[in-house]
């Protein structure tokens, strides 16, 4: 495969493990591809019962897309893109669509930071997917801190978490634990970091037809979630309809967890917020191939825009903490900068998803 994507089959299992632990296995063109062949493989192999993903590293299972190849790739051209930057979009999408519909247990052992595209590779369909966290996970779809919006399927994933959530997470990007993660249905089962090798040793033991049997058996309890405690808040301020009417919403409240809802919204870009919400809306009318290429449109325009690669150049690359986001602040943002983003940039048969 790759020297970041390590395969085995064992007693009915398919396991696949991301070893880039420097990147915290952020996501190359590389290694999409590598995942995307491996699983085409495994789905018409009878030998593979089901499939375990994993991470060489505690530290996180995918930390998301590589962001430094964007920044790299999106300055290349004018029009914000190279050609790897177009086949990585495309590329990493298709494989979120053969996720969420593989039709084998697909296992997720989310230990450590899931972000952004380490999302996209968990969030499998209902049927397959078993999502296990522990106390050192962090889960969040951080895109609007970078200038981006929540990609890889999260229109669909988080237009569909409980509530105002969805808007909550890819609003604010705020990183939420195991707990909230299973409250916010992002995860499904929670097991001690302590008990995570045993547990992978058990489903070799027991075998690729046992699986959500033996994680089941694992299985503990996570604890109460932290963002229940401010459901009733998050549902009354982040329902408001726009991201302004948000905002002045949470202006208006003292407490403690609205004033750090603004203060992060604050620091991201006012544009992709906007853009953001719309997103959601519209992904909440859309099947997961509809999502997904709308996404993909929209990583189009972002680059042409250069949002993205002024957030990666502060955040990442200069490291000054000083994004200059266009326009700077949310009063300047236009219904028609927004539309912009979903006008299509490509004919319907031309789409470079039309064949999902």
């Amino acid at each position: 495969m790759t020297a970041y994507v390590h395969t085995r089959v064992a007693n009915g299992i398919g396991f696949i493990t991301l070893d880039r632990p420097k990147a915290l296995n952020s996501l190359s063109l590389d290694m999409v591809r590598a995942l995307t062949e491996t699983l085409l493989r495994w789905r018409d192999d009878a030998a593979v019962q089901a499939v375990v993903l994993g991470s060489s590293s505690e530290k996180a299972l995918c930390a998301g897309g590589d962001i430094r190849f964007f920044y790299e790739a999106g300055r290349a051209t004018p029009v914000g893109g190279s050609a790897l930057l177009e086949d990585f979009f495309t590329e990493e999408y298709a494989l979120n669509h053969l996720i969420h519909f593989y039709p084998k247990p697909y296992v997720a052992l989310m230990d450590g930071v899931v972000m952004g595209g380490g999302m996209g590779i968990v969030q499998a369909g209902e049927q397959a997917r078993v999502r296990v966290v522990t106390e050192r996970s962090k889960v969040a779809m951080p895109e609007v801190n970078i200038g981006l919006f929540p990609d890889v399927g999260g229109s669909h994933f988080l237009s569909r978490a409980p509530g105002a959530l969805g808007f909550y997470l890819g609003l604010t990007g705020n990183t939420v634990g195991a707990a909230d993660a299973l409250y916010l249905d992002l995860a499904d089962v929670f097991v001690p970091a302590a008990r995570m090798a045993e547990l992978v040793q058990a489903l070799e033991a027991e075998g690729g037809g046992q699986v959500r049997a033996t994680i089941q058996r694992f299985g503990a309890d996570a604890g109460p979630a932290p963002l229940a405690a401010h459901r009733a808040s998050i549902d009354r301020h982040f329902a408001a309809g726009s991201v302004p009417a948000v905002m002045a919403s949470l202006a208006g409240d003292a407490s403690e967890f609205a004033q750090k809802s603004l203060a992060a919204m604050k620091l991201r870009s006012p544009l992709m917020m906007c853009v953001t919400h719309e997103l959601l809306v519209r992904g909440a009318q859309l099947g997961v191939a509809g999502c997904l290429r709308m996404e993909r449109n929209l990583v189009r325009r972002n680059f042409e825009h250069g949002e993205v690669l002024e957030g990666v150049r502060a955040l990442v690359i200069d490291k000054d903490n000083q994004p200059a986001w266009n326009p700077a602040t949310l009063d300047e943002v236009t219904g028609e900068m927004v539309a912009r983003f979903f006008e299509p940039c490509w004919p319907e048969w031309a789409h470079p998803l039309r064949h999902l």
